[in-house]
């Protein structure tokens, strides 16, 4: 596991207790944290709540309806039933959020993958996260590391301790915080084990922080608030800096501010 150095983690808190402090993000943070729009803890079985996870994958916010009524109806066919359909009638099912084929093949090699575990007798929810992760970025249909960061965390549940990271966390949030990755898909990896070691080392600062900032949600008592963490972070990332904000610091992570500091809107 990548440890993250002193420096990363006082960027990464000062970036967490900012992004925590404005009313956007708090708002989405409120919204999606006890029970996530795309993710929701309705869906019981794990390896449902994989395969939501990788269609959720290049789905636009605007079609959040129609990814949940997607999943609606996946679910309530059961899983071993979806991955007995024909490729047709699941096309079918997924034609509203497109890439049709892409969806089918995660389908298909995350049912062959969910087989083999169970003819092995292996349970996948006591694998260690990083071996998991690995494994299924290896043997899904187009799944990556950020992918099955995405597919294990929602399998285990939201506070199982995983900060999955998007490709917008790897070339916008990273440089923001001045974090060097390698290229490739291993950055996400990378950023995943530099973010969470930074949350698990000092859990009672973030959740302090989530409650100066009277963030009404639900963190679980002994556990580290990396759920609430990565909510914010990726909320932070979508509405300050995928169409960098006016509000935003341009020096960063050089200044010591991140928004409203005299660098602003230059």
């Amino acid at each position: 596991m990548t440890h993250s150095s002193a420096i990363q983690r006082k960027r990464i808190t000062r970036l967490v207790e900012t992004a925590a402090s404005l009313p956007d993000v708090r708002a989405e943070v409120e919204a999606n944290h006890d029970d996530n729009r795309w993710w929701p803890t309705r869906i019981a079985d794990p390896r449902m709540r994989m395969l939501a996870a990788g269609w959720s994958t290049r789905v636009s916010y605007r079609m959040v309806e129609s990814y949940a009524d997607v999943i609606g109806k996946a679910d309530a066919l059961g899983f071993d039933v979806l991955t007995a359909c024909t490729d047709n009638e699941v096309t079918d099912l997924v034609r509203p959020i497109g890439l049709t084929r892409s969806r089918i093949d995660y389908l298909r090699s995350l049912g062959r993958l969910t087989e083999q575990w169970a003819k092995e007798g292996t349970d996948p929810a006591r694998f260690p996260a990083g071996a998991l992760i690995r494994e299924f970025a290896e043997h899904v249909h187009g799944a990556s590391y950020k992918v099955a960061q995405c597919a294990v965390l929602y399998s285990r549940g939201y506070h199982c301790g995983i900060i999955p990271v998007d490709s917008g966390m790897v070339t916008k949030l990273a440089p923001a915080l001045g974090i060097e990755l390698p290229h490739g898909a291993f950055a996400h990896e990378r950023l995943r084990h530099i973010l969470e070691d930074t949350v698990t080392r000092d859990p009672d600062v973030f959740r302090a922080m989530a409650d100066r900032h009277a963030h009404q949600v639900t963190i679980p008592d002994n556990v580290a608030p990396t759920w609430w963490a990565h909510l914010v972070l990726i909320y932070f990332k979508r509405l300050y800096l995928n169409k960098p904000s006016t509000r935003l610091c341009t020096k960063r992570p050089v200044c010591a501010e991140i928004t409203g500091c005299p660098h602003a809107g230059r």
